[in-house]
C-alpha cells in the first residue's frame, strides 16, 4: 500500500472515531467567525461608471485609474462628503477603480452603510470628472485656452469677410468675376474644414468631455468578507486544525505496539497473547462516572482513534484457552507455593480486564494478586510471599520510559519481572453451541503465540 493511500486511510479512521468531536469544534469555529463578525462590522460596496469619449489608449486609461484614486480626488471628495468619524487618509483605502470595456472606469467606494458607499462612489466619480477636464485642458493653461479663443474668433472673423468680399463681386457677369467667387467660396470651405480639425484635435474638447453613467446603484448586501462567511471560515478552520492535530501526535507518537518493543522495553520474555471482546476501554473504573469522563465518552475521546479496527475474535471457548495456556505455564515456571503479583499500568481498560480474567481462569493455581501502578510515578508493594511479577499490558498505549519506569519500580520492590501478557482488544463473535466447548480439565498445549517453543496460539 502507498504512502499516499495509508494517509487517506488515516484520514478516514479519524473522521469515522472522533466525527463527534471534529464535529463540537466546527461549531466553536463557526462560533469564533461570529463573534469575528461582530468585531470587523459589515461593509457594502458599490460603483459608479465614468465614459471617456474618444480614442483611449490603455496605458491612458491605466492613467485615469490612478487618477481616480489619487489623493487629491479621494481629498477632494472627502471634503464634500464632510464625513467627520472618517478621515480622508481612511477614505482612500475604501477607494479603487478599474479599467473596463467600452473606455470606462468604475470607481467603487466601500462604506459601513448603504447610503454611504453610495455617496462616496457618485462623489468620487464626480470629483475625478471636475479633475480629468481640468487636467486635460480645461483650466490649467489660461494663456493657451485663451490663444485658441482668439483664433477661433479671427477664423470666423476672416470666414465672414471672405463671404462679403464674395457677395460684392462681380455677380458673374465676367470670367474674372465668376473665378474670383469661386476662389473666395474654396478658401471659405477650407477655413471651415481647418476650424472643424482644430476643435477636434483641442484636448479639452475631445477628452475632457468625461461623463458619469448615473448614479451608484445602492448595494442590497454586504461586500466580502460577510457574516456567513466569518462563520463557514471558522468552522473549516477549527476542522482543518483539529485533524492536522490529530495527524501531528499521530506522527510523534513514541508509544510502542510490536511486542519485541514491549519485551524488550520491560526486559522479561513474552508469556502470551490474550483477547478481550469489545475493546472497551475503562470500564469498571470508579472515576468512570465523573463528569470529565462522561464528557469525554460523550466527545468519543476515551478511546484511542490511531489503533487498527480491533480484529473478530474467535468464541468464548478459544478465549478461555489463550488465558488458561498462560496460566498453564505459569505453573511451569514458579515453585510451590505459586503466588505471583500481576502488575497492570493504572489507566489501561484492557489489560485490566484481561488480568481480571486471567486470575479467574487460574482458580488460585497460581494465586494472582492484581494491582494498577501509574505510569508516570510507578510504586509497587514490596515482595511479601510472590514469587515475582507478570506484567499485563495492551500493545499501543505505553512509551518506552513508561514501561522502563514499571520496571524499575518492580525491581525496588524485590520483584522479579518472570514475562509480560499482552492484551488484545477483539470483537466477539457469536458463541459456539455447547457441544463444542471444550471442557475445563482438557489437557492444555503450552503453544502460546510469542512464546520462546515458537508455537502460537
Amino acid at each position: 500500500m502507498s504512502e499516499e493511500s495509508i494517509r487517506l486511510v488515516t484520514i478516514g479512521r479519524i473522521f469515522r472515531r472522533r466525527w463527534r468531536f471534529l464535529a463540537v469544534l466546527a461549531v466553536v469555529g463557526g462560533l469564533v467567525g461570529y463573534g469575528a463578525s461582530v468585531v470587523f462590522p459589515p461593509k457594502y460596496t458599490t460603483s459608479a461608471s465614468v465614459l471617456l469619449p474618444g480614442q483611449w489608449e490603455e496605458r491612458e486609461l491605466l492613467t485615469q485609474v490612478d487618477i481616480a484614486t489619487s489623493s487629491t480626488v479621494v481629498d477632494r471628495a472627502a471634503t464634500a462628503l464632510n464625513w467627520r468619524d472618517v478621515s480622508a487618509a481612511e477614505l482612500r483605502t475604501r477607494v479603487t477603480a478599474s479599467a473596463a470595456d467600452g473606455n470606462i472606469i468604475k470607481i467603487s467606494g466601500t462604506a459601513d452603510t448603504p447610503k454611504r458607499a453610495q455617496q462616496l462612489s457618485d462623489q468620487v466619480a464626480a470629483q475625478f470628472v471636475k479633475f480629468a477636464s481640468r487636467v486635460a485642458g480645461g483650466g490649467t493653461d489660461s494663456a493657451a485656452a485663451t490663444e485658441a479663443e482668439a483664433l477661433r474668433k479671427q477664423v470666423e472673423e476672416t470666414n465672414r469677410r471672405i463671404t462679403d468680399l464674395a457677395d460684392a463681386a462681380d455677380p458673374g457677369q465676367t470670367v474674372e468675376g465668376v473665378q474670383a467667387r469661386t476662389e473666395l467660396e474654396k478658401l471659405s470651405t477650407s477655413l471651415e474644414e481647418a476650424m472643424t480639425k482644430l476643435d477636434e484635435a483641442d484636448p479639452a474638447t475631445n477628452k475632457a468631455g468625461m461623463v458619469v453613467m448615473g448614479p451608484a446603484a445602492r448595494p442590497t448586501g454586504q461586500a466580502p468578507p460577510t457574516r456567513t462567511q466569518f462563520i463557514g471560515a471558522g468552522a473549516l478552520l477549527f476542522f482543518l486544525l483539529a485533524v492536522v492535530g490529530h495527524l501531528a501526535a499521530a506522527r510523534t507518537n513514541r508509544r510502542l505496539r510490536t511486542e519485541p518493543e514491549l519485551t524488550a522495553a520491560l526486559g522479561a520474555a513474552l508469556l502470551g497473547t490474550v483477547e478481550v471482546p469489545d475493546g472497551r476501554r475503562g470500564d469498571h473504573r470508579p472515576e468512570a462516572g465523573a463528569p470529565r469522563h462522561r464528557i469525554r465518552r460523550l466527545l468519543g475521546v476515551d478511546t484511542r482513534w490511531d489503533l487498527p479496527t480491533p480484529p473478530r475474535s474467535d468464541d468464548e471457548a478459544a478465549r478461555r484457552i489463550r488465558y488458561r495456556r498462560v496460566c498453564a505455564r505459569l505453573r511451569d515456571q514458579l515453585p510451590t507455593p505459586r503466588r505471583l503479583l500481576v502488575v497492570v499500568p493504572d489507566g489501561d481498560g484492557i489489560a485490566r480486564r484481561a488480568a481480571g480474567q486471567l486470575a479467574a481462569e487460574a482458580k488460585g493455581d497460581p494465586q494472582l494478586r492484581v494491582v494498577e501502578v501509574s505510569a508516570d510515578r510507578p510504586i509497587v508493594p514490596d515482595r511479601d510471599t510472590e514469587s515475582g511479577a507478570l506484567v499485563v499490558l495492551s500493545a499501543g498505549s505505553w512509551t518506552a520510559e513508561e514501561l522502563a519506569g514499571i520496571a524499575e519500580a518492580c525491581a525496588d520492590g524485590r520483584h522479579e519481572i518472570l514475562g509480560i501478557v499482552v492484551a488484545d482488544p477483539v470483537r466477539a463473535r457469536e458463541t459456539r453451541p455447547t457441544g463444542h466447548h471444550p471442557p475445563d480439565d482438557a489437557t492444555l498445549a503450552l503453544a502460546v503465540r510469542g512464546q520462546a517453543t515458537g508455537g502460537s496460539a
